[in-house]
């Protein structure tokens, strides 16, 4: 198959499950009550007639032995079908009218694929998402298919109970939208489920995004999976079916891929029979349980990962950061201009990142590679994403290291998020990654340059202690400009030496300008650039690096949560947020609540209405504190009346 082409389906009636939508123009749709009408980009399988084949995809036990003793040593197959139709012109669309076809009810999931070619895996074509296969189950699925459904996921909770947990290696949710965004080395944007792309949030309904962690748990190839309201909270199953849900095989895969359970069958399967054709989603909820939140910040920074701000303009190449694990290296022509950045992880693929006349241009093992029909790659030690609405290139690693590579205006800035696994493990210019800034000047020698009162000269010199090696070096020569200027020379340029400081001529056109734009927090590098260049371009760009820059400082802080609470039994809650200053108010007609009505959430993570409520109850036993009864399900049926607030 040809990676990064499919055209998925849109749920369009009982008898197709929703899967991803990556661009509405390929789409299945009821004609009407019986004729389906499919769609895709012709141009992708090169041929003149097309083949449009059904496979099907299933997992078994393959011994005897093993089906006996109830093991779960599964295997996997994906095997061809049969064919809707073969031979027909390749125009882009065909119609077909799905029939029950009692010889392959076994299988329940598959594949949609159009080739110019024959049966065969391993040739180019067109595959459609996985979905589960109902509309050409048999008859008696469609004469009752909510009782078939009910049967099939009351099937699927027998084979998840005696399946091995998961939910202990998951990575927590971001407990904000704006942190998951932010989280770029950790967590990314699924496509299916983001509002600003015009999703439909058929399995998260009342979620506005939601992110899915980069990488699957390391035992069981499972994934997480965060949803966020309107106002930037995380929803949780708890209080809604349309909370954020783990998944018991990362639907993205993950290594080795082919054997299961790392393929996501389970929860697709079970949502679909549980949640939308049976009316059983506390089933399939029941094994997937929001896991809360919980923050485990790396430091983003271009200035330092310990918050120091100083300025070196050294020509050459230089480690931003040096580690064990992670090498990332930047390349400068002079003051201002960062032309290229390079990266690796342990045996990973080098991805160098360059500017080249207004855009990114990334090569991979220092080889062109192209992002024009791909937003999403999976290379040999990494993942590379490109954003659609900017530009924008994010290397995502193993360790949940992230480099993101933008373009402000004409200007590329580089942001590096490290997870705190790298705390003390960081040389280079982003400095030591330990919360003080006071030891970021760490030079070759292991000398400390005091950042109070270190002067312009004294910060440069240690940036050119920063300088790479010639065999450390991960960036590509594919010029003689770079050969002549990078390749040949030292690393760092020692002929180069800025102006450390510029002076402010009242009198300059330019500085009327300049001061226009440049001011508030940031101003002095705004300054700096404008009248380095003499260009007002480079010094807006700069401020707007700078000030993203501080965004995202401000999106990863910390966040408080008091923890979820339950809606007790007999009663009502409302309320869904469980940050600071948040209150949850308890109540319902007909019963009378022992204890406060509402639970304020504070500051430093804990409830209110903790203290000790006492009344006897029918069987002699003392109520519990508040809190813990809130958990315990403690309502008197007593008439009360409830108002809503």
């Amino acid at each position: 198959s040809v990676a990064g082409h499919s055209f998925p389906f849109s749920d369009a009636g009982q008898f197709l499950a929703e899967v991803d939508v990556a661009d509405p123009a390929y789409e299945v749709t009821l004609v009407n009550a019986t004729q389906w009408q499919m769609t895709w980009n012709s141009s992708l399988t090169g041929g003149e007639k097309v083949n449009i084949e059904l496979w099907g995809y299933r997992e078994f036990n393959s011994s005897t032995e093993a089906r006996m003793n109830g093991s779960y040593s599964l295997q996997a197959e994906l095997s061809y079908l049969y064919s809707l139709t073969r031979n027909v012109p390749n125009i882009g669309s065909f119609s077909f009218i799905p029939k029950p076809s009692d010889g392959y009810s076994d299988w329940e999931l598959g594949n949609i694929r159009i080739t110019t070619s024959s049966k065969s895996e391993d040739v180019q074509g067109l595959w459609s998402g996985s979905h589960v296969l109902a509309w050409h189950l048999e008859q008696t699925f469609r004469d009752d298919s909510a009782a078939r459904a009910e049967n099939k996921c009351l099937q699927r909770d027998v084979v998840e109970k005696k399946l091995p947990t998961f939910l202990s290696k998951l990575t927590d949710c971001p407990c904000t939208l704006a942190q998951a965004r932010a989280d770029t080395g950790r967590f990314h944007t699924d496509y299916s489920c983001d509002i600003k792309q015009g999703s439909v949030f058929t399995y998260h309904p009342g979620s506005v995004c939601c992110v899915r962690a980069v990488q699957a748990s390391p035992m069981h190839g499972s994934g997480q999976k965060c949803c966020y309201d309107s106002t930037g909270a995380l929803v949780l199953t708890g209080d809604s079916i349309g909370g954020s849900t783990p998944e018991r095989a990362h639907e993205w895969g993950s290594p080795p891929y082919r054997e299961p359970p790392w393929v996501p069958v389970y929860d697709v399967t079970s949502f679909i029979y549980c949640c939308l054709w049976s009316d059983n989603c506390h089933i399939y909820l029941s094994h997937r349980p929001s896991t809360g939140c919980r923050v485990v910040l790396g430091d983003p920074h271009f200035i330092t990962f310990d918050g120091l701000s100083y300025t070196f303009n050294g020509k050459g190449g230089y480690y931003l950061v040096s580690s064990p694990e992670l090498s990332v290296q930047d390349r400068t022509e002079q003051a201002t201009q960062l032309l290229s950045v390079a990266m690796k992880e342990k045996a990973s693929d080098v991805i160098e990142v360059r500017l080249a006349e207004g855009h990114l241009q990334v090569l991979r093992n220092q080889k062109l590679l192209s992002l024009t029909e791909q937003r999403w790659m999976d290379l040999h030690g990494e993942m590379l994403t490109k954003a659609l609405t900017e530009l924008k290139v994010t290397a995502m690693f193993p360790s949940g290291a992230a480099v993101d590579v933008c373009v402000h205006e004409v200007t590329m800035a580089v942001t590096v998020l490290l997870p705190t696994e790298f705390t003390n493990q960081t040389r280079g210019l982003l400095g030591v990654m330990n919360s003080d800034p006071s030891d970021d000047l760490l030079t070759q020698h292991r000398e400390v340059i005091s950042s109070a009162n270190a002067t312009s000269e004294e910060i440069f010199t240690f940036g050119a202690g920063c300088s790479i090696s010639k065999e450390s070096s991960l960036f590509t020569y594919d010029s003689k400009y770079l050969l002549d200027t990078y390749g040949f020379p030292p690393s760092h340029n020692p002929a180069f030496v800025p102006a450390f400081s510029l002076p402010v001529i009242p009198d300059n056109p330019l500085v009327e300008d300049m001061l226009k734009i440049c001011f508030g927090e940031g101003a002095q590098f705004c300054k700096y650039d404008t009248l380095t260049t003499r260009r007002l371009t480079v010094g807006n760009a700069t401020l707007s690096a700078y000030k993203n820059h501080r965004a995202l400082m401000e999106a990863l802080e910390p966040v408080v949560t008091c923890g979820w609470l339950p809606t007790p039994r007999n009663g009502k809650k409302n309320g869904t947020h469980y940050t600071p200053r948040k209150t949850l108010t308890f109540c319902n007609e007909g019963y009378k609540l022992y204890g406060a009505t509402q639970c304020t959430c504070l500051d430093d993570g804990t409830w209110t209405g903790e203290q000790s409520y006492y009344q006897e109850t029918p069987d002699g036993s003392l109520f519990l504190p508040l809190y813990e009864s809130l958990q315990r399900d403690v309502w008197a049926e007593q008439p009360e009346n409830c108002s809503h607030s």
